[in-house]
């Protein structure tokens, strides 16, 4: 399973530890990842997500899943991520 949120694309990044004598040695700096369930209001059910810390924050500050995905490009999501959002717009054009 990818290191990688699924609703902001948040990944692996890289970098140096440095020591107090200014050695420099790789690391990676893994993302805060970690695995909820949302509920949909549109669709009326519940999805599993492997989201980042920081992702479920504004998750809850946009008001909710379908807010989240109304507003995120289609780049940064998941392919299952993608799937949920044209069943959220389809449903709410069905409504209308």
């Amino acid at each position: 399973m990818s290191r990688r949120c699924e609703l902001t694309g948040k990944g692996v990044l890289t970098g140096h530890l440095v020591s107090h004598s200014n050695r420099k040695t790789k690391r990676r700096f893994l993302p805060n990842l970690c695995n909820v369930t949302l509920l949909s209001d549109t669709l009326g059910r519940s999805i599993r997500f492997r989201v980042s810390a920081n992702a479920l924050r504004t998750v809850e500050h946009r008001g909710g899943l379908d807010a989240f995905l109304a507003k995120a490009s289609e780049e940064t999501l998941s392919q299952s991520a993608r799937l949920i959002k044209r069943e959220i717009e389809k449903k709410i054009a069905e409504a209308a």
